[in-house]
């Protein structure tokens, strides 16, 4: 007989929401919100790299496909300021431009990932890379880590630890979402020593690299720019959530696979958001020094008010509640949250072991609403 129509196990063991289980409920919350739930920042893009600076009559072929790859001028200034950034000879063709991170790390994870195989994933992670490595029919292996080590010895232990003989790949994030913490350079490099003994790839997400407050980012690709696939976004860098742009930056081979799936699921990403992320990348530096150092300060007074040290880079701060929860458990806490009309992302969503935990992003919101959520949610939890 045949077999009966059924979903793709691999999708349906995916989460659906992973942000927020209130998310559909704020329309209906009878006071103010804070919705510090999702990474996004209230900034507008700055003057000259918005939608309403560009004209079709200025871009001949605005609203058609373009070159799978991205647009060509787009394309060679992301190989400048890649070899700029990593001190590598990269070429044309070892730049993919994707519709968002999002859809990078999908074509990054599909072009090496197969079912039955593990890639591994340094915790607490982007809450969106375990489901981008599900879809795939690969397993991922949550590698509790930012929180829990404290040298280069005890981060390749823990790395060493999880892994197996079906490990194909290591997902790494600095500055990390959602601790904030950026890994020395030192570390990155024991790390693809790491990945080169075992002949894993690396994944290097490194979307938050521009939003650095203590140390310094050092880029992974260069300790191991033969199995490195580098990903960044406009979406962070300059306030562009909603164009979707992001890019790839790695080994041509891994270029030419991740392009097929790329192809075959987004096409290009959209042309007027090319467009404009190359404005940004000629005009944004002053919007990004500004939104820095509002995002350090946002951040650092975040942190202080829930008795946290300031964090070191991205936009976001992670918060252990096990000591604040009561028999419902983090429900009830997010429950009572939303109550006070803040919605903050459950620790489950980046991490297995981290059930008990919550993320918060500080630049979703201008900085006093932000702090005025900030501020409820640590009475919420002082009076626990």
């Amino acid at each position: 007989m045949p077999r009966p129509p059924d979903f793709n196990a691999s999708v349906r063991a995916m989460p659906g929401a992973v942000y927020s289980p209130f998310a559909d409920r704020l329309h209906d919350h009878p006071g103010p919100v804070f919705p510090l739930h999702v990474g996004d920042t209230w900034l507008e893009p700055g003057e000259g790299m918005r939608m309403q600076d560009i004209a079709s009559a200025d871009h001949p072929g605005l609203h058609q496909y373009c070159d799978t790859r991205g647009l060509p001028k787009l394309v060679d200034a992301l190989v400048e300021r890649s070899r700029r950034a990593s001190g590598l000879a990269w070429e044309r063709e070892s730049v993919l431009v994707t519709a968002g991170a999002t859809a990078g790390l999908a074509c990054a994870v599909g072009a090496v990932a197969s079912p039955g195989d593990e890639v591994l994933i340094l915790a607490p992670f982007w809450p969106l890379i375990r489901g981008i490595v599900q879809a795939t029919g690969a397993t991922a292996i949550e590698v509790p880590f930012y929180d829990r080590v404290d040298s280069l010895e005890t981060a390749l232990e823990a790395v060493r630890a999880r892994a197996s003989e079906r490990t194909v790949a290591l997902y790494v994030s600095t500055p990390s979402n959602p601790t904030g913490r950026v890994l020395p350079g030192a570390w990155l490099e024991a790390l693809a020593g790491l990945a080169r003994e075992r002949d894993w790839r690396i994944l290097a997400d490194e979307v938050y690299a521009d939003f650095v407050y203590h140390g310094e980012h050092v880029p992974l690709a260069p300790f191991a720019p033969e199995r490195t696939l580098s990903s960044h976004s406009f979406s962070k860098a300059f306030g562009m959530a909603g164009n979707r742009v992001g890019y790839l930056v790695g080994p041509e081979a891994w270029i030419d696979q991740a392009q097929k799936l790329g192809t075959h699921s987004f096409y290009n990403a959209p042309v007027p958001s090319q467009v404009v992320a190359l404005r940004a990348l000629e005009v944004g530096a002053d919007w990004q020094r500004e939104a820095r150092a509002q995002y350090q300060s946002v951040g650092a007074a975040a942190a202080d008010l829930l008795g946290l040290s300031a964090p070191e880079g991205s936009t976001f701060l992670f918060v252990d509640v096990a000591g604040k929860l009561d028999e419902r458990g983090l429900p009830g806490l997010l429950e009572d949250c939303f109550e006070e009309g803040v919605l903050v992302a459950p620790g489950s969503s980046s991490g297995s072991d981290y059930a008990d935990w919550i993320r918060l992003c500080y630049t979703a919101m201008p900085p006093e609403p932000t702090l005025e959520g900030v501020g409820r949610l640590a009475r919420l939890l002082a009076g626990r």
